[in-house]
């Protein structure tokens, strides 16, 4: 009798587990977005921002001073632009928004900053503007958020 209760729990336990919903997802079904929840203080995710907001304001106003003040001396930025990589240096991102290299675009469109992750010291951003789509890799060094790495590309008009 022991081993029939058994087999009946063990048919039991087999027929929920079979008709409760799939963990794995299908092609069809949406993955869907977690709550963004960051390890990481009020005051560094408002730092975190201000260095995207100083990044891509400055560059649309022409503000070589809150360029400057975003970017990390040994920040590299890239593009693929077809067959080559084309790369910046922190250096020549002040002296193009000096020059107001990013002006034409000023007011078209409201900039977007969404920060993606960020772990410790390091934060990954998306930064979206009239003209272009910036992926920026942001390191607290010595105190201070600052742009280390961007990866960008520009909008197409289609």
């Amino acid at each position: 009798m022991h081993l029939r209760h058994l087999y009946l729990a063990v048919f039991l336990g087999l027929v929920i587990v079979s008709c409760s919903p799939s963990l794995a997802v299908s092609p069809t079904m949406p993955v869907p977005t977690p709550t963004a929840q960051f390890n990481a203080s009020e005051e560094d995710l408002e730092a975190i921002q201000q260095t995207a907001l100083d990044y891509v304001e400055g560059w649309c106003e022409g503000n070589a001073e809150r360029m400057e003040r975003s970017l990390h001396p040994n920040l590299v930025k890239r593009t693929i632009r077809v067959n080559r990589v084309d790369t910046l240096s922190a250096e020549e991102m002040v002296s193009y928004t000096r020059q107001g290299a990013g002006k034409a675009f000023t007011g078209q469109k409201k900039n977007t900053v969404t920060i993606l992750d960020v772990y410790n010291d390091i934060a990954t951003v998306k930064v979206e503007s009239a003209e272009y789509i910036d992926y920026l890799h942001i390191g607290k060094v010595n105190g201070r958020w600052v742009i280390i790495n961007v990866l960008w590309t520009g909008k197409r008009t289609e």
